[in-house]
């Protein structure tokens, strides 16, 4: 499926669908809205010490909040004593001693001469004061309690000794004054008020409901970022395009919107008795849109999405991936209704019973939570579960297989739907193309291509063309597709190796003149149609470090699906001709390994032909299907072997003498690469007529018969 969208961004442009004072009350949802994931997920442990300290915080804040009230109760006393006129004096002359009883007493029963006040300014809004009372000859030390002060500071008003007060500030005092005070700090130390023994608890106690505040803010934040990155839900809002913006496979988008008209009305499917769970597979290739169809579906169903790779539950201990699950679970559950995507999930189809008992306790609980027969709300999440799965090369576990209602394959697009999906992406710059391009053979070389590759090679023509200043174009696309196809190619490698790259030039003609007389006889001798179905693009002597090769044949897929006799014999033919031309001009001894991969190839399609589907046989077995069940011997059958060395030795024979014919045309196209480098097929074809048409007027002027 193709993954094209008007906006490749999947992020949600704010204040273009909400208004903008809805910003802010957005932002919060969203934040409560994954604080609540978050929660959900958590174990009964973090859960607890979460709450009991956000429940520590309002408490130490309202029991500090008590104590400054409380204090500056009494600092409002103090300033109002403070206030009264009086005349700020400290007699030194005068003995003092501790009085008894309290100071209110020892003012109603004795003659005063003098009340000095003598007060500093504590912790925040707390004050100390001592009162120290002058009374016949001598002055009576008092350190008032919190209610003492309340009370000494209300009768100071109207009280007959309230001309007599005087306040001293303790930063006032000489020396002598405060080692007197000093004494008497020691002497009231057990007798402070209880205002001035909390002042210090109040600290503590707002230092730390801000300590636990912002220790519990960063934790949750670390928390919360952390989450973001591996479970968090994609709000519909959030998606760009939709499915209309798939271009090509409507078969697949038809199952799709099957899947939106179920969930839509499933009470009226469920009178039908379709009512179990929304278990949807998505298989095929990789980058054929199965990601990007999963969020257009969630935009379709007004559904929020959660991504999770399966990779990431393949943890390594067990149990691991199980807990991730049920993380993702009690996250579905919480939200109700949603669509939750496991993406890279082959490993989890995979028959269970493995060595890694990790793995089979991952798929276990997977199974248990896609058989939603736990509860009724389950009815209303979709699981979709993408992977890569190739059931021809693997087989799938039953019991998963069963809990899938419906299955989606996606497949790689055909030549039509190849051309549109290019068309689309070219579509989107469309000021920086070239018009009426020839896209043909572009298509044709990007057979069994995703369309994720398509739009690659059209992102890198984009990128060749703005550092070359120039339009996109063919060819501008054509290198695109040879860089993403074939890899980065360099000269450097085999730039001064005359010999290899001779080597190289004479073997690479040889896969082509091979296929080249192949196509000329069918097409009759019509350039045009050779040109049109030669599937050789270019030949190459740049090296290609992919697959550590000093040249390259760049050729199109073949459109046929089924193969002929005929056609195998061909592929055959066409792989040999490099080696047989090494041997033709370099003789037996001169042959290299450079036709490795090519011999390798001939081995595997002689195998396919003889030992798999009866060929040059008289009956019609696969003998190598019994070395897959494990019936029968992995190892070459004599019989086999020997029909497959007798087909090859034909094959290579029949590929050399037609390749003997046309040993001078070899020569000359090898000269000709040598000094190009590489070649295109039209290049190629043009230089064939020409050496062909000199050859014709060599042999008129000679009078030789023309070569056939």
């Amino acid at each position: 499926m193709s993954d094209l969208s008007v906006g490749s961004s999947p992020t949600h442009e704010f204040g273009k669908d909400e208004q903008p004072n809805g910003g802010l009350w957005l932002s919060i949802k969203k934040a409560a809205s994954r604080f609540s994931d978050w929660f959900v997920i958590q174990s009964s442990a973090v859960k607890f010490l979460v709450i009991a300290v956000a429940l520590m915080i309002p408490a130490t804040g309202v029991y500090s909040f008590v104590l400054w009230q409380k204090q500056a109760a009494v600092a409002e006393q103090v300033r109002a004593m403070a206030s009264a006129d009086g005349i700020a004096a400290f007699d030194e002359t005068q003995p003092v001693v501790f009085g008894t009883g309290s100071v209110l007493g020892f003012l109603q029963n004795n003659q005063v001469d003098r009340i000095t006040v003598i007060y500093k300014p504590l912790m925040w809004n707390v004050s100390e004061r001592f009162v120290l009372v002058s009374s016949g000859g001598k002055q009576y030390a008092y350190y008032p309690s919190d209610m003492e002060t309340k009370i000494f500071a209300d009768k100071a008003v109207s009280a007959p000794w309230s001309g007599k007060l005087s306040f001293v500030p303790r930063s006032d005092l000489n020396a002598s004054s405060l080692q007197i005070l000093d004494r008497l700090d020691q002497g009231f130390a057990n007798a402070r008020p209880q205002s001035e023994k909390d002042a210090w608890k109040a600290g503590v106690s707002g230092v730390l409901s801000a300590a636990l505040t912002l220790g519990l803010l960063g934790f949750l934040a670390f928390q919360l970022r952390g989450q973001f990155k591996s479970l968090k839900f994609i709000e519909p809002s959030q998606v760009n395009g939709s499915l209309l913006d798939l271009v090509g496979m409507d078969d697949i988008k038809s199952e799709v919107a099957q899947i939106k008209d179920q969930y839509s009305r499933r009470a009226e499917y469920a009178e039908y008795g379709i009512n179990k769970p929304f278990n949807v597979m998505f298989s095929g290739p990789a980058g054929t849109g199965k990601t990007k169809l999963a969020s257009y579906l969630a935009k379709e169903l007004n559904l929020p999405i959660l991504f999770h790779s399966a990779v990431n539950l393949e943890t390594g201990y067990v149990g691991g991936g199980a807990n991730t699950l049920s993380r993702i679970v009690a996250m579905a559950k919480r939200r109700k209704r949603c669509i939750v995507f496991l993406d890279e999930a082959q490993d989890l189809f995979m028959k269970r019973g493995g060595h890694r008992k990790f793995d089979d306790d991952t798929q276990n609980m997977l199974l248990a939570v896609l058989d939603g027969v736990r509860t009724k709300n389950d009815a209303e999440i979709i699981w979709i579960v993408a992977s890569n799965f190739n059931s021809e090369q693997m087989q799938m576990d039953e019991a998963m297989l069963r809990r899938f209602q419906m299955k989606v394959d996606f497949r790689l697009p055909n030549r039509e739907e190849r051309l549109a999906i290019i068309q689309h992406y070219l579509s989107q710059r469309a000021d920086k193309v070239l018009p009426e391009m020839d896209l043909r053979h572009l298509v044709e070389i990007t057979e069994g291509r995703s369309p994720a590759d398509l739009e690659t090679i059209v992102n890198q023509a984009g990128i060749t063309a703005v550092q070359a200043g120039i339009m996109i174009g063919a060819d501008t696309l054509m290198q695109a597709a040879e860089r993403v196809l074939v890899g980065n190619v360099n000269t450097n490698t085999t730039k001064e190796r005359e010999r290899d790259r001779r080597i190289i030039a004479i073997h690479e003609w040889g896969h082509f003149l091979v296929d080249f007389e192949h196509e000329r006889k069918k097409a009759g001798g019509n350039w045009d149609a050779i040109l049109a179905e030669m599937k050789t693009i270019k030949i190459s002597l740049k090296a290609n470090p992919r697959n550590n090769a000093l040249g390259f044949v760049f050729h199109k897929q073949g459109a046929n699906l089924l193969k002929t006799k005929s056609d195998i014999e061909h592929d055959v033919r066409v792989l040999l001709g490099g080696m047989a031309n090494e041997e033709l001009f370099f003789g037996e001894e001169g042959t290299t390994n450079g036709a490795h991969n090519d011999i390798t190839r001939v081995t595997k399609l002689l195998h396919h032909a003889v030992g798999e589907m009866g060929m040059y046989r008289k009956t019609r077995l696969n003998f190598g299907a019994l070395a897959n069940d494990g019936h029968g011997s992995k190892s070459l059958d004599e019989e086999t072997r020997s029909i497959m060395e007798a087909q090859s030795e034909r094959l290579y024979g029949e590929t050399k003498t037609a390749l003997a014919r046309m040993k001078p045309l070899t020569e000359h196209l090898a000269g000709k690469l040598m000094d190009a480098g590489e070649m295109s097929l039209r290049e190629a074809l043009h230089e064939i007529r020409s050496f062909e048409a000199a050859c014709y007027t060599f042999n008129s002027k000679v009078g030789l018969q023309p070569a056939a």
